[in-house]
């Protein structure tokens, strides 16, 4: 045998020897892709009905934001005419209210003095004097007028 011949036959099996390794990976690779078909299968099985859920509920949450909404604008309406009844009544009865709680007062404090008048003096003796936020006693007063 020649050195040719040699160098023939050592690319022959080398040769052999790269196909068969390209053979195990072509292997390979078309198992990794029947199994990475079959999980995207599964996922895309689960993930539909997943996406209808969320759509429905996205839905859902539309509608009661909707309800919501309404409430919201009825409550501020209702708020709106509540005050314009509390502006109209106070306006309405607020005036007359006073002044017939003044009047009444008026005729307590007379009535009450119109009953003190025939006993002045007790009654003057009893009252008390208020000097710069104090109350000094009648038994003090009468010292310091004297």
């Amino acid at each position: 045998m020649s050195g040719g011949e040699v160098a023939g036959i050592l690319v022959a099996v080398f040769w052999a020897i790269l196909v068969s390794f390209l053979a195990v990976v072509l292997v390979r690779l078309a198992q990794t892709l029947r199994a990475t078909t079959k999980l995207v299968a599964e996922v895309t099985d689960q993930a539909v009905p997943l996406l209808a859920d969320a759509s429905l509920a996205v839905r859902s949450a539309q509608t009661q934001l909707d309800r919501v909404d309404a409430i919201a604008s009825d409550v501020q309406e209702v708020t709106s005419n509540a005050s314009a009844l509390s502006t109209t009544v106070a306006s309405t009865f607020g005036g007359p209210l006073v002044k017939v709680a003044a009047f009444g007062y008026g005729v307590r404090r007379a009535m009450g003095r119109k009953s003190a008048a025939p006993a002045d003096e007790p009654a003057k003796s009893a009252r008390r004097t208020v000097i710069v936020g104090r109350t000094v006693p009648p038994a003090r007063r009468s010292k310091r007028k004297g």
